[in-house]
């Protein structure tokens, strides 16, 4: 079934490059022997990467999707398409702040501890983050792809082991797009629309003003779905289209509890106050209590000489204490 669409596709365009009236018998065997050769190729490229397709039609395709604008026909999937949890969409910047991998983190964190379902389009920077703190918790968490599920159109190729990690652990790929379909401008925004279907709520972590999140957002709100966004600094362009949306109307997301308590969940699993036997560790875990810092800014914040805290550091984030945000700053884990 899924060879068939893939198998139209280069029909119709044999038929539109040459002049139906002069296609030669030749021609026609040579393609019909391509398509023989491609439809195995192509059932084996399926079979490999245990790639399925369901149908608006079939009993199996999410009932959220079905009431949805502009709806998908067919969507493919890797991993477990009917996921029981409740689902929300986080999405932002592909190159976001420290303060915008930090919120991002704790709030998917905090949602996958609560039993809810990261959505989101595994794009580097806030998706790539949302889907690992998922992981990291135990949740399940979906991605949802401007391309192909097939290893050779998955995109970002960068993420193709993150993407086996989700599928394992009882998340799930899903696209529009047939295999072998390679991602192409408008795909993005097109798949953007799925990522807001499949949930219930919708949050913008650090977007400019022209960030495709918005877009995201804006299907949100088509979809009566609640918006969140994440405020940022009236300085930070990064942050230009998530206060935007803020104006005008989304509701602020400091936390997965605003979220949790929209969707009527409670928050579970909520960290305690970190702690160390070591008083240098516990004095550098107090320097962090204010938010992420780099290296030189603990070591005056926690009063300790350079050389402790740069050989303490690696071994907190070891031991889970501290987590590394790049760019040598560090934040509480």
């Amino acid at each position: 079934m899924i060879f068939n669409d893939f198998c139209g596709n280069l029909i119709d365009l044999l038929f539109l490059n040459h002049n139906r009236d002069i296609i030669s018998f030749s021609i026609v065997f040579t393609n019909i022997r391509f398509l023989q050769g491609m439809k195995k190729w192509y059932s084996e490229k399926v079979e490999n990467d245990q790639i399925k397709k369901i149908s608006e039609g079939d009993i199996e395709f999410p009932n959220c999707l079905r009431a949805i604008p502009s709806r998908p026909k067919q969507i493919y999937y890797r991993g477990n398409i009917n996921i029981a949890a409740p689902c929300a969409a986080i999405v932002g910047a592909r190159v976001p702040s420290t303060y915008g991998k930090q919120a991002a983190h704790d709030i998917a964190a905090g949602l996958a501890r609560a039993g809810v379902c990261i959505v989101s389009g595994m794009a580097p920077g806030i998706d790539t983050i949302a889907h690992l703190a998922a992981l990291e918790c135990g949740g399940p968490t979906c991605g949802v792809i401007g391309a192909g599920l097939d290893k050779e159109s998955f995109f970002p190729q960068t993420n193709l082991g993150l993407a086996e990690k989700m599928v394992d652990a009882g998340g799930c790929l899903v696209s529009e797009y047939a295999p072998g379909f390679k991602s192409v401008y408008y795909s993005f925004p097109q798949r953007n629309r799925i990522i807001a279907g499949l949930s219930l709520a919708v949050i913008v972590i650090e977007a400019k003003e022209k960030s495709g999140s918005l877009i995201t957002a804006e299907w949100g709100r088509k979809q009566h779905k609640p918006v969140f966004a994440v405020p940022g600094s009236i300085y930070s362009t990064s942050s230009a289209g998530c206060n935007r949306l803020l104006k005008n109307g989304a509701a602020a997301c400091t936390g997965a509890e605003d979220v949790l308590n929209f969707l009527g969940l409670a928050a579970t699993g909520t960290k305690t106050a970190a702690k160390s036997e070591n008083p240098d560790e516990q004095k550098i875990l107090d320097a962090l209590r204010q938010g992420a810092l780099n290296a030189d800014k603990i070591i005056r914040a926690a009063g300790l000489p350079a050389a402790a805290v740069m050989s303490l550091l690696p071994i907190m984030e070891i031991n889970g204490a501290i987590r590394n945000l790049g760019n040598g700053e560090y934040c509480l884990n």
